[in-house]
């Protein structure tokens, strides 16, 4: 028998063919109690402060204010937010994607701070948004830390040299979570996250446009005028 190891996309691949990872939901023991808090706790949590943040940009009229410059900073922070959550979704838990969550942990923590500069001199930022801010900038925190402390294995290897091939490597889960799980996270992240901050950007963009236009129209009677 072939003891030869399948190439990165051939596991890919196969990803879903292998058996679905199961959080036992009566484990009172430390290490499934974490990952039943991180998978059912801190991940869905996400989604109340992003849609109250979204309500705060509404109401304080971003589109004709800060406008589709602090639009795009939010679509960087989700960014910023998603790539490491896809990966601890769906990759193998390895020095790879544990550096990837703490350097975007601390990338979204910079560009928070960035965003707030930019919204305070634009636009009124009340301080029940600030506090909606300081949830959404500690849960990738939480996430990356959380995970580390399931994988301390892992995280200790990250500071070492040597170790397996598979280490740097974006790879698989032995054990994939369920088909249902990630579908509903996924759905979370739609309707709550990608689907509202789309429509922040459609309305700033339009905005934008409609201010363009009625520059034109007020310059240019007056240009005519003057000749």
């Amino acid at each position: 028998m072939s003891t030869h190891r399948a190439s990165t996309p051939t596991r890919w691949r196969r990803w879903r063919s292998r058996p679905a990872l199961r959080v036992p939901l009566g484990a009172d023991d430390v290490e499934n109690a974490s990952r039943r808090f991180l998978l059912y706790g801190v991940l869905p949590l996400w989604f109340v402060p992003a849609v109250a943040d979204w309500v705060m940009h509404r109401r304080s009229d971003i589109e004709h204010t800060s406008g589709v410059r602090e639009s795009a900073v939010h679509a960087l922070m989700m960014t910023e937010a998603g790539i490491p959550v896809v990966a601890g979704l769906t990759a193998k838990i390895n020095p790879l994607v544990l550096s990837l969550m703490g350097g975007a942990a601390v990338a979204h923590g910079a560009t928070a701070l960035w965003d707030v500069s930019l919204a305070t001199g634009e636009r009124e930022v009340r301080p029940v948004e600030q506090h909606i801010h300081s949830f959404l900038e500690v849960l990738p925190i939480t996430a990356a830390a959380f995970t580390a402390c399931l994988h301390w294995d892992q995280a200790r290897k990250v500071f070492r040299s040597g170790g397996r091939a598979d280490d740097w490597k974006l790879v698989p889960k032995e054990r994939p979570l369920s088909a249902g799980y990630l579908t509903a996270i996924a759905a979370g992240v739609g309707l709550c996250v990608a689907l509202p901050y789309a429509e922040e950007m459609v309305r700033c963009l339009r905005a934008r446009r409609d201010g363009d236009e009625a520059a034109e129209r007020a310059t240019g009677p007056a240009g005519e005028a003057g000749v």
